[in-house]
């Protein structure tokens, strides 16, 4: 592959025509290979939109089947079928229900474990996970911590014993350091998230919580209220904690078969997955998406994929890393079409050096392999000019009628001027002829022109 490379995402040939002008003009630059290892980020609550999924299940069985498999074990668990909230049309109430806490954790889940099924069909293996809240659920499912079955039922249990806590709470995003907000807590906040070295979530007990943004506010820290139904990542949360706990202990755990990097520690984690306290502890502990991806990549971890419905965590991870050649990559972005935007994410982690299996991408599609032509591309000319003869006549001159000679000049009665103009252009066979360095006329040159002249 080459070092340099460039992505195009065509629906006809009118926008390949267009794409591939834009390269050979340099307005759509190449993406330089970026080499590094490829990390999956899967995104947490408020991500979620109505009908994500509905256009990649369509056109892609293996996300489809994926799919179908999470909803079925969901609705086991759920008053309503999942998918009948996951694609029902918005503004009606099936639609609501989405953003609803019990279904909007499922959701994100399925979604996202379906996401990962299809990458994984296309021949695209990450070499590390993390996830952020309910995210990383996914991330130890598809690492092989949890079977489905168990993954469902955490989350399931997850989502409906947030839900039935009462309602109220605030959460407010604060453009602050950690440091700057820790000693402002009290018994009844909490940071719900770390997500930027200047970017954090407070959350909990809403006149607290007001009471602590607004110090905040008037020492210039920006703030911004989140539309929540629960402060979560709180001490508001510590209610269904003893149940949650008893439903994580009848599961079975095992050990990741891919690296997870964890988001309630910000480093690697191997056998706490399989602790049913990690997965409580989780529900509670602020979210320390910062220090995750500050230590992915730390250990090389240079294209990140974002595994959710939007580009939420793609928003913030540039500001989490300061690595040279590092690029986060939505698989989905709210309000574009689903496939097109699944495969320029693939595509363009293919172009950063991801290894992919372009032929299980295509299979089934009647796509063939088309060898491109050599020189077409080329832009630097190697043949030589033909030369060109002055036009004597048009001077009112006599043509020589000779190769090194243009016109003959009378001169009085019986004298006569020979001239002509020699150069590597109009006689390429000179460049033959160097000596030292420079282009001389040969010998022989100068004994034509005498007998010519004789």
């Amino acid at each position: 592959a080459l070092a340099d490379r460039a992505v195009l995402v065509a629906a006809d040939r009118a926008e390949l025509r267009a794409a591939l002008t834009g390269v050979a003009s340099g307005s759509t630059p190449a993406v330089p290979r970026a080499g590094g290892e490829l990390g999956f980020l899967f995104t947490g609550q408020g991500s979620q939109r109505s009908g994500m999924g509905r256009e990649l299940a369509a056109a892609h069985p293996a996300f489809a089947d994926a799919l179908d498999d999470v909803c079925a074990h969901f609705d086991l668990q759920l008053p309503r079928p999942l998918k009948d909230v996951l694609f029902a049309r918005p503004g009606t109430p099936e639609a609501e229900l989405l953003h609803r806490t019990e279904y909007a954790q499922p959701a994100l889940f399925a979604v996202e474990v379906a996401l990962h099924r299809l990458l994984e069909s296309w021949g695209m293996r990450p070499d590390h996970l993390a996830g952020h809240s309910v995210g990383e659920i996914a991330a130890a499912h598809v690492a092989g911590v949890l079977t489905l079955q168990d993954a469902t039922i955490l989350v399931a249990a997850r989502g409906r014993l947030m839900q039935a806590l009462p309602e109220g709470g605030a959460m407010v995003a604060v453009r602050a350091d950690e440091s700057d907000v820790a000693p402002l807590l009290t018994g009844r906040t909490g940071i719900a998230a770390v997500n930027g070295p200047a970017s954090v979530v407070v959350s909990g007990d809403l006149d607290d919580v007001e009471r602590i943004t607004g110090e905040l506010a008037a020492r210039g820290h920006d703030t911004k209220r989140l539309r929540v139904s629960h402060a979560f990542h709180s001490p508001l949360m510590e209610p269904m904690l003893d149940e949650f706990r008893r439903i994580a202990q009848v599961l079975d755990y095992a050990e990741p078969t891919v690296p997870v990097v964890s988001t309630v520690t910000g480093a690697p984690v191997g056998s706490e997955l399989c602790d049913p306290e990690y997965w409580v502890e989780h529900v509670r502990a602020r979210v320390r998406f910062h220090d995750a991806v500050r230590w992915l990549s730390d250990s090389g971890v240079r294209t990140f994929l974002e595994i959710g419905p939007d580009a939420v965590l793609t928003a913030m991870g540039p500001d989490c890393t300061d690595a040279p050649g590092t690029a986060f990559l939505p698989v989905l972005r709210r309000d574009r079409p689903e496939s097109r935007e699944a495969l320029t994410a693939f595509a363009a982690a293919h172009a950063r050096g991801v290894p992919v299996d372009w032929a299980r991408h295509h299979a089934g599609r009647d796509a063939r392999r088309v060898e491109l032509p050599g020189y077409p591309f080329q832009r630097r000319r190697f043949w030589l000019d033909p030369g060109t003869a002055a036009d004597a006549a048009g001077l009112g001159q006599t043509a020589a009628g000779h190769p090194l000679l243009a016109a003959v000049v009378a001169v009085g009665a019986e004298g006569v001027v020979l001239t002509g103009r020699l150069s590597t252009r109009t006689h390429p066979w000179l460049a033959d002829h160097v000596i030292a360095g420079r282009v001389l006329l040969p010998g022989t040159a100068f004994v034509e022109l005498a007998l010519r002249a004789g």
